[in-house]
């Protein structure tokens, strides 16, 4: 039935209908000059808040009730999501954070401080007027300024892992700031886990070769240091069964007995515990146990 032909109260109705279906298909969330530009008028916008199915933030952003919250939040602060929290809504991983991290115009000044981190950096990509969240490059380039680079290579590989990026992408960026262009060179698809991608970040300046996923008795070792220190990684949720965990001791002392040394971390230790992770790394390559040939004690 055409509106037109409703009495005055049913066609408010229809046409808040219409507005919220509009709205729902967007995610719940619209800057008034869109709905507008879409045909809705203020005083559809209007009845629906007053109904109750819609909401205002900012006076100008329409609000409905599947928006997600992250994205509200971030709205209402006066930016949009970006940075870690953009990437974590990506489902990458990232660093423990309580903040929000958001982007927001050059020129914003008035920027709430608490439980908020704001990002006045220009990214590559161009975002539209009305983004309520940062494109993903951009968000990995605030990534790349905002925490330490053995962090930021760790969410970029886990964007890579994703297939949400590919690596020849990322080289070919025009990022626009060193700490990304650095994070970008030396982002790889090999790295398995985030984990494996901070240990590397960590070991890659201890001056001696490692490799990734180097097969070696049929299977792929996490990292092989020179020619026979081997590094495996355990993840936060690994071993979750007596199998698993059998297997990888059998595992170890197949390579133990071709010569290799075997080397077992988990992700508590890589996390939060590097300096004795590094300590025995050094004092196991002081040994020579990373070579084919060492010197005999």
């Amino acid at each position: 039935m055409r509106t037109g032909l409703l009495a005055p109260q049913n066609r408010a109705v229809a046409k808040s209908t219409f507005l919220i279906e509009w709205m729902a298909r967007r995610g719940d969330i619209a800057h008034s000059a869109e709905a507008r530009a879409a045909g809705f008028s203020r005083q559809a916008m209007a009845d629906a808040v007053a109904q109750g199915v819609l909401k205002r933030v900012r006076r100008s952003w329409l609000v409905g009730p599947t928006a997600d919250d992250l994205l509200v939040r971030a709205l209402a602060s006066g930016g949009r999501l970006s940075c870690v929290s953009a990437a974590s809504r990506h489902g990458l991983w990232v660093p423990p954070h309580s903040a929000m991290h958001i982007a927001v115009k050059p020129t914003a000044s008035r920027v709430p401080r608490e439980g908020i981190v704001a990002h006045w950096s220009i990214g590559p990509a161009p975002v539209g007027q009305y983004a309520v969240e940062d494109h993903l490059l951009n968000a990995l380039l605030l990534v790349a300024e905002c925490v330490s680079r053995d962090l930021a290579l760790t969410v970029w590989e886990s964007a890579v892992r994703r297939g949400l990026v590919q690596t020849d992408v990322l080289a070919r960026v025009n990022w626009r700031s060193l700490r990304a262009r650095e994070v970008a060179d030396a982002c790889s698809a090999l790295s398995d886990s985030g984990l494996e991608s901070i240990f590397l970040a960590r070991t890659v300046n201890l001056g001696v070769g490692i490799r990734q996923q180097v097969w070696i008795d049929g299977h792929p070792v996490d990292f092989l240091i020179g020619d026979r220190l081997v590094v495996q990684l355990d993840g936060f949720e690994h071993h979750s069964s007596p199998t698993a965990r059998r297997r990888d001791l059998d595992a170890d002392a197949r390579l133990v007995l071709l010569g290799y040394t075997v080397l077992r971390f988990d992700y508590r230790q890589v996390m939060f515990e590097w300096e004795q992770v590094e300590a025995v790394l050094v004092t196991a390559m002081a040994q020579q146990l990373h070579l084919a040939n060492r010197r005999p004690a």
